[in-house]
């Protein structure tokens, strides 16, 4: 019944009869309604844990200080998702929500207000993750890194997972190409100084810890790193005040414009081209037929 219910939700996910935007808002959505049908209730703040499948690692103090602030003065509007823990009496097992039950704490609160659902582990991670993916809140790595767990600890293939979490399978597969980095790019990573695009640019690279300092100390951004690893001309970064600019090829695409692209092709299954230009640009589908054209316009809510 649940390789049913699971192979159900994907197709949904898989249609675009919605736009573009509904993607995404699956899960969330599933998660809202669940809310109003399920009444919540109020357990006292010790009773609850964070889950061990919990992907997300790091808080943002800033953020979280705000979230505080918020709940002293509106309270918690949203329940927090817990599962019953088997091993204590009165204990519950957080599944979604950790940040409200971290500002929780710091605002004093004795009680807060939760959903109590039976899940299993493999859907407490996915749940977990979908939620931090669709709030992104999770780093390139917590990502990659839930990813490896559903498929090494619940045999999930990437084709499973991308139905899932409502992601494409070159999107997972990209993603999850970032555990290869050595460690200490992957702290450049979780601490921002590198993007995802900075981080796979540099997994062809035979020094990939060197060239990565190199891009942070010059401030190049993803196209100028790619240069880089081709070994193209010299890149030049912008100074201060001035208007210069990279040195590279127009036509050259920044791999998140790439993966993007192959993203969308997957999803209507025509070639898709995206062309930047300026702070905006434009996308381009290749069809043979009218039929294709027709079946396009159809996933996408035309007539």
């Amino acid at each position: 019944m649940e390789d049913t219910k699971r192979s159900d939700g994907g197709a949904r996910r898989a249609s675009l009869g919605r736009g573009l935007s509904a993607l995404f808002g699956e899960a969330a959505e599933d998660y809202s309604a669940l809310d109003k049908v399920r009444q919540s209730k109020q357990v006292p703040i010790e009773f609850i844990h964070p889950g061990k499948y919990q992907p997300r690692r790091t808080f943002d103090d800033e953020a979280l200080q705000g979230l505080v602030e918020s709940i002293r003065d509106k309270g918690i509007l949203q329940p927090l998702l817990v599962r019953r823990d088997p091993e204590t009496t009165n204990s519950y097992e957080l599944i979604a929500g950790e940040r409200r039950w971290r500002a929780a704490q710091i605002a004093g609160l004795h009680e807060v207000p939760v959903v109590i659902r039976e899940l299993s582990d493999r859907e407490a991670l996915e749940i977990a993750l979908i939620e931090n993916i669709q709030r992104q809140d999770l780093t390139p790595l917590e990502e990659a890194e839930g990813y490896k767990r559903l498929m090494e600890e619940f045999e999930h293939t990437q084709e499973d997972l991308a139905r899932s979490v409502g992601k494409s399978r070159s999107h997972v597969a990209n993603m999850m190409r970032l555990l290869a980095l050595p460690d200490p790019v992957k702290g450049m990573v979780q601490e921002g100084a590198l993007s995802a695009g900075h981080a796979r640019a540099l997994l062809t690279s035979s020094d990939p810890v060197s060239v990565a300092r190199e891009v942070v100390k010059r401030g190049l951004n993803v196209r100028q790193t790619e240069d880089l690893m081709r070994g193209s001309a010299p890149v030049k970064t912008k100074k201060a005040g001035g208007r210069g600019g990279a040195a590279t090829d127009p036509t050259l695409k920044d791999v998140d414009l790439v993966n993007l692209e192959e993203e969308i092709s997957a999803r209507i299954g025509l070639k898709v081209a995206i062309t930047p230009q300026g702070k905006g640009g434009s996308i381009t589908i290749h069809y043979q037929t009218l039929d294709q054209l027709d079946d396009v316009l159809r996933r996408l809510g035309g007539e």
